[in-house]
């Protein structure tokens, strides 16, 4: 089977069927097998500055996550899902590999699931807050460092 496909689209550029497919991947995940009745469509995924990528395979999303525009210029990383028969396949890095590219140099949050901070902690990201439960679910804040380059001075 070849490898998914990569896709990058803001909420314009998304055809009805494509964003009803990815709505679908979070929302059987997040709210069905995660049991958690929350407002998975939360008015954020319109906004301009929103970034859609997912991995396709056969045309169906297998992994997705967006990239919100904060108002104080911070990029945040939410929503990161894969279906549960495309785990253990790498697919999750794969985008967060994608949207690190896409953020470049900006300072980037995320809310982890805490069972995950390892797996964000491999891309950069570092543990910036005490753990809470949000839905029923621990989550635990975290951002990627801004790598600044120190020249020496000479004199």
């Amino acid at each position: 089977m070849p490898d998914p496909e990569l896709h990058r689209a803001g909420f314009a550029e998304l055809d009805a069927r494509t964003f009803h497919d990815l709505a679908r991947l979070r929302v059987d995940v997040f709210v069905v097998e995660q049991e958690c009745p929350y407002p998975e469509l939360d008015g954020r995924d319109v906004e301009a500055g929103t970034r859609h990528l997912w991995l396709a395979q056969d045309g169906a999303p297998v992994a997705y996550l967006r990239i919100l525009a904060e108002p104080d210029g911070v990029a945040r990383i939410g929503r990161v899902v894969v279906a549960p028969t495309a785990r253990s396949a790498g697919y999750a890095g794969r985008l967060m590999t994608a949207a690190l590219g896409e953020i470049g140099d900006r300072r980037c949050v995320l809310d982890a699931q805490s069972h995950l901070v390892e797996f964000y902690t491999r891309h950069g990201f570092t543990v910036s807050g005490p753990a809470y439960v949000e839905d029923g679910i621990p989550h635990t804040p975290m951002h990627r460092p801004i790598l600044e380059t120190a020249f020496p001075i000479e004199g």
